[in-house]
């Protein structure tokens, strides 16, 4: 059986985010969002998350570009201490991290800080994953499965791209393409620690190279290669309004092309839509 989770992330980002995400799951193409506990319209995200049953809700952890939950100086190798935020760039927290000068504790302390502010607030959390994709990294991972397992969160994101989706975006950059091919070394290791921690992934991610680029086109070849299995639409949709465009982040217009396509979605008898909390019990390492 094909089963698809179409996730969007960044929920709480913008109130423009949020009425993309609520109005996409009420047309029944998006079944599940992260949620950041620490976003400019978490407040309203979570409103929505408590009256829309149908929308499986995760928690969109962020180690980078935003703001922790935990004080700043009880994260003094995680945290700017100058500005009480985190490393501003991907490139700078993966270059730290390599380095060591990022303890694993507070990544953990922090993850598992995110999560509980969340459960505190009544969002029953279906699975976990992270801004920018960092628990892709080892060294991030380890500690944040730990985080989950003290929250008691049974699902996270598995962030590496198969081949045969790779294949079916066609539109994507080069440099983008090959961090993407550069990054599944990592895959191995991404199941045999979330197997030992005992958590449930899906077989893989479906649209990480076509974030920024993911149009109906994309949508469609992405959509009519989609094998056997369990897999994850990552999405980024929202509508670009002046609030996004004071937001840190890269995709503006991209954002809008995304909740377009998503419109488009159409029902197939093939493909069975679900949402984190109803994975098989077992996780897959194909």
């Amino acid at each position: 059986m094909k089963r698809l989770i179409v996730n969007a992330d960044d929920f709480g980002l913008t109130s423009g985010v949020n009425r993309a995400i609520s109005e996409l799951n009420r047309h029944g193409t998006l079944t599940s969002a992260t949620l950041m506990a620490v976003a400019p319209a978490t407040n309203e995200a979570l409103t929505i998350a408590q009256r829309t049953p149908t929308l499986g809700v995760g928690c969109h952890v962020v180690l980078v570009d935003g703001e922790p939950i935990l004080p700043p100086a009880q994260l003094p190798t995680l945290v700017d201490q100058s500005t009480g935020r985190f490393r501003a760039t991907l490139g700078k927290f993966v270059k730290d991290l390599f380095l060591g000068s990022i303890k694993p504790e507070e990544i953990e302390k922090e993850a598992a800080a995110q999560l509980a502010k969340l459960r505190s607030l009544g969002v029953a959390l279906t699975h976990l994953d992270t801004h920018k994709h960092t628990h892709m990294f080892p060294g991030v991972l380890a500690p944040l499965l730990r985080a989950a397992t003290s929250q008691n969160i049974r699902a996270i994101r598995n962030p590496y791209e198969p081949a045969w989706s790779l294949n079916a975006t066609p539109g994507a950059p080069y440099v983008r393409r090959t961090q993407v091919h550069l990054l599944n070394r990592f895959r191995p290791s991404f199941f045999r620690l979330v197997t030992d921690a005992g958590l449930v992934t899906t077989d893989g991610a479906v649209g990480v190279l076509a974030t920024g680029t993911l149009d109906q086109a994309t949508l469609t070849s992405l959509l009519r290669a989609l094998p056997e299995g369990a897999w994850e639409l990552v999405t980024h949709p929202g509508y670009n309004d002046t609030e996004l465009a004071h937001a840190r982040t890269r995709l503006l217009n991209s954002r809008e092309v995304e909740r377009s396509a998503l419109q488009t979605l159409a029902a197939n008898p093939e493909i069975k839509l679900i949402h984190f909390g109803q994975l098989h019990p077992e996780p897959s390492s194909t």
